[in-house]
């Protein structure tokens, strides 16, 4: 069993160039497309930082609100999951936040999972930083589904989770 405390307990030289899979807790107020409090964003400097200086691949992955609950359909995938685009709920605001925080390209994507985003993925250079949209635009990620999880983390090579408060969430 894989039992680290922090991502810093690894070797740089083990994370240099690898995958990493984050995370995140940005669940912050969103009004007209203006964060009003980005203290959720500003706590993942760090970790983000870190992985940048050790020359990793950054993947953020994180939710905001409950999708489900403003969802109409939801419409099946070309992967057979089930998702739901809602504007209001959309990562885009966060990336431009990060972005301006970091004081360099965040960069984003409309989807989270698929081959569109392998590609973003793979073609991620060290220390750059990739922003997957809404994860919970795709319902079967409040189920626990074990295949939704799997094309989530195809291809990353460490997981870190900077977001222990969703955790434990259903």
């Amino acid at each position: 069993m894989f039992n680290k405390k922090s991502i810093r307990d690894l070797n740089p030289e083990f994370i240099k160039g690898k995958k990493v899979f984050v995370r995140v807790d940005y669940n912050v107020p969103i009004e007209n497309g203006v964060i009003i409090n980005d203290k959720r964003i500003k706590e993942t400097l760090p970790t983000i930082k870190y992985l940048q200086d050790c020359g990793a691949k950054i993947i953020l992955c994180s939710h905001l609100g409950r999708p489900k609950k403003k969802c109409k359909e939801f419409k099946k995938t070309s992967l057979g999951f089930h998702r739901c685009y809602i504007k209001s709920l959309s990562l885009a605001p966060v990336a431009r936040r990060l972005s301006s925080l970091l004081k360099e390209e965040v960069k984003f994507i409309d989807d989270t999972v698929g081959p569109k985003v392998e590609k973003a993925i793979a073609s991620l250079q060290e220390g750059e930083v990739l922003l997957l949209e809404n994860v919970r635009f795709y319902k079967e990620e409040t189920e626990c589904n074990k295949e939704f999880a799997k094309a989530l983390v195809k291809n990353i090579d460490i997981y870190v989770n900077d977001a222990f408060a969703t955790s434990h969430r259903k």
